[in-house]
């Protein structure tokens, strides 16, 4: 592990790549030995119970600690990041109507079809509201 700044949501990555991997639910302490040790324990934990709290991770007691897995499919863990964004800045504005016009009118045609599919519950994408 380098000294060099990691980018935006980098450890996030590192941490869910790191238990996806392993598929099975791991402690702080496994997912900072399987990071290198290098970090502070704290951080590792802050990280995991960051990741909890968006709905990335489970969480279940084992002994005195939390064992965390990745929730539901690996494959969607960006998918689930970035929703979180999206609803953490829709979240933080006062006219919702406002920015959610916004985001559909910035939208390609064929992403407006995806969208309207989702909201119409016809899907292919795996997804559903």
């Amino acid at each position: 592990m380098s000294s060099s700044p990691r980018p935006r949501g980098g450890l996030e990555r590192e941490v869910l790549a790191a238990l996806a991997a392993a598929g099975h639910p791991m402690s702080a302490t496994q997912v900072l030995a399987e990071l290198g040790g290098e970090l502070a324990y704290t951080t590792v934990m802050t990280t995991l119970a960051r990741l909890h709290a968006k709905g990335v991770l489970t969480r279940l007691m084992s002994g005195r600690a939390y064992v965390y897995a990745v929730s539901g499919d690996p494959r969607n863990v960006e998918a689930s990041l970035a929703a979180h964004r999206m609803r953490r800045v829709l979240d933080s504005r006062q006219d919702r109507a406002g920015v959610l016009a916004r985001f559909v009118a910035d939208l390609s045609p064929e992403d407006e079809q995806v969208l309207a599919d989702l909201l119409a519950g016809r899907s292919g994408h795996g997804y559903k509201k």
